[in-house]
């Protein structure tokens, strides 16, 4: 990219000398006097705002997401998420961002109704209330009664919000080329890159089937579960920018008093809570990821219903394990454990100093392993152990930072409800779960499984690239790479290292098959032919120990 010229913000000229002008206005963008265009360097000539420059960077960053309207607030919440990239600190004063947007006229929204659903809202719909209740960056939301009777409320999106968006998210990754290109410092915590996931995530957000897609899925892994209950979306009434889905009738989790005068239990609630969303991480690798009081509601018989499945997280199967392999280090207090699985999850860098970080993290360990549970603030673990990984550049990946985020919601969730309530004891049977886990036979089988396969691969692809190399050689156009007198004992050991694998991998499938001839139930073959490749393998070890030919046995 030409900074000098920017063409690719020509037509976005305007909202970029807006954001430009707000950035350096807060003083958050002193990258941006290293890049050689003259109207930058004019903003920076006339820049001022003495009053801002008392303020902490940590609010003025606040300050100038809010200024900078939608986009940026989403952004702003998505790093509030990335303790590792941007600091506890910073990520706690930007989860103090609101999403409020002042609601469309009704005029506006019913013409969106009746572009997307094929109709006005008085075809479509039994009533609606044309006055928004509820009004975020995104949409709004109305109540209404479909055609059957049933109760709903409608999100409509903000009209031309999807194009402002996407203007802003290609100013912002133009920006983070630019400071990723002029800033080593910042370019360690890979802008771009995080941009990038960002327009992914918001262009998610711009489109309502996702959500409904994902409040399909919650429904149907929690099915079963009499304590659960997500709102039912209504397909035939809804659409990219158009959601409908049932109204539920309850008390917010919100309003403490309300759930105590209706009687309550209120440490039993948080439990239940809090159950919900650890079965949505270690049981379903699919989460609501945004468990703030006024997404949860108590419903009758104690029900807990969790609205807005707009920001979800989904974990792999190996994200899970590796998550339970720190979890159980941590509960274990076994620190050199506790650095693999960081290292693993994460992505350090280069020169990566092991052992210091092994000692900030015994340290962390011997701090907190000394203190009862009732002692423990989970989101103050969170955060020290965040501020460690930081402090070495280990970059998380963005489903751990986002479970991090929604486990430290949850507790204060949960907290407000019930100042005794402990997810650490929550989560003490996810560990012994995983414990047993990783020593199941099934899991075991699994491994065994996946290790044949990978055996199976290697034996079926060596003949073709043993011939390949072969034929290579024949023509002499090998010569360049084997450059080596002793080329035909690396032949040897080539050869017997395949016939050793390839006898060990067909010997153990006869053996496993209990092939016959068979003394005392055990299949003679598969146990000769293992012996036999394993004597074969032990001698290719000792030859290259000896870095002689395999038949010089002197």
């Amino acid at each position: 990219m030409d900074v000098a010229n920017l063409p690719q913000l020509v037509r976005n000229a305007e909202r970029l000398n807006e954001v430009v002008s707000v950035l350096l206005r807060y003083g958050l963008a002193p990258w941006l006097r290293d890049v050689p265009a003259q109207w930058v360097q004019k903003l920076l000539r006339t820049s001022g705002g003495e009053s801002i420059s008392e303020l902490e960077e940590p609010v003025r960053i606040r300050m100038a997401l809010v200024e900078l309207g939608t986009t940026f607030v989403k952004l702003g919440q998505m790093l509030s998420t990335r303790a590792d990239l941007i600091g506890p600190d910073l990520a706690a004063e930007l989860a103090k961002l609101q999403s409020e947007t002042p609601p469309d006229p009704p005029e506006v929204v019913v013409g969106m109704i009746a572009q997307e659903l094929g109709g006005s809202p008085a075809e479509i719909f039994q009533s609606f209330d044309e006055h928004a209740i509820a009004s975020a960056s995104i949409g709004q939301v109305h109540e209404a009664r479909l055609r059957s009777g049933q109760s709903v409320v409608v999100k409509v999106q903000h009209a031309g919000i999807e194009t402002k968006i996407r203007n802003d998210l290609e100013i912002l990754v133009e920006l983070a080329k630019i400071a990723e290109s002029n800033s080593s410092y910042l370019a360690q915590y890979q802008p771009v890159a995080t941009t990038k996931e960002f327009r992914q995530t918001l262009e998610n957000e711009l489109d309502f089937r996702i959500e409904q897609r994902s409040l399909e899925r919650f429904r149907s892994n929690f099915a079963d579960d009499a304590t659960a209950h997500f709102p039912m979306p209504y397909a035939s009434e809804s659409s990219q920018r158009v959601l409908t889905m049932e109204k539920l009738e309850g008390i917010s989790v919100s309003c403490r008093a309300d759930l105590v005068a209706s009687g309550y239990d209120l440490a039993e609630v948080a439990r239940r809570g809090a159950e919900l969303f650890l079965k949505m991480v270690f049981r379903h690798r699919f989460y609501h990821a945004d468990p703030h009081p006024g997404n949860l509601m108590v419903l009758d018989g104690g029900v807990i219903g969790v609205l807005d499945g707009g920001m979800v997280g989904h974990l792999s199967d190996t994200m899970v394990e590796q998550i339970e392999d720190l979890l159980i280090a941590a509960f274990d207090r076994d620190s050199k454990r506790m650095v693999d699985a960081v290292i693993a999850i994460g992505q350090p860098p280069a020169d990566l100093d092991k052992r210091a970080l092994l000692r900030d993290l015994e340290r962390f360990l011997d701090d907190y392993g000394s203190r009862s549970v009732d002692e423990i603030d989970t989101t103050a673990v969170i955060n020290d152990f965040t501020d460690i990984i930081r402090s070495y550049q280990i970059i998380l990946p963005s489903e751990v930072t986002l479970l991090l985020k929604m486990v430290a919601m949850l507790k204060g969730t949960a907290t407000q409800l019930s100042p005794q309530f402990s997810l650490e004891e929550l989560l003490e049977p996810y560990r012994i779960e995983a414990i047993r886990n990783r020593l199941s036979p099934q899991r075991l089988w699994k491994q065994l499984v996946a290790t044949h396969r990978d055996w199976t691969h290697l034996i079926q692809s060596l003949p073709d690239d043993a011939a390949d190399i072969i034929g290579r050689m024949r023509v002499g156009s090998f010569d360049v790479h084997l450059d080596h007198r002793n080329l035909g004992t690396i032949v040897n050991r080539l050869v017997m290292g395949i016939l050793a694998a390839a006898l060990f991998v067909g010997s153990t499938q006869l053996w496993s098959s209990n092939v016959a001839p068979r003394f005392h139930g055990v299949s003679v073959p598969g146990i000769l032919g293992t012996a036999i490749a394993i004597y074969l393998g032990s001698q290719v070890i000792r030859a290259i120990k000896r870095s002689g030919d395999l038949r010089d046995r002197h």
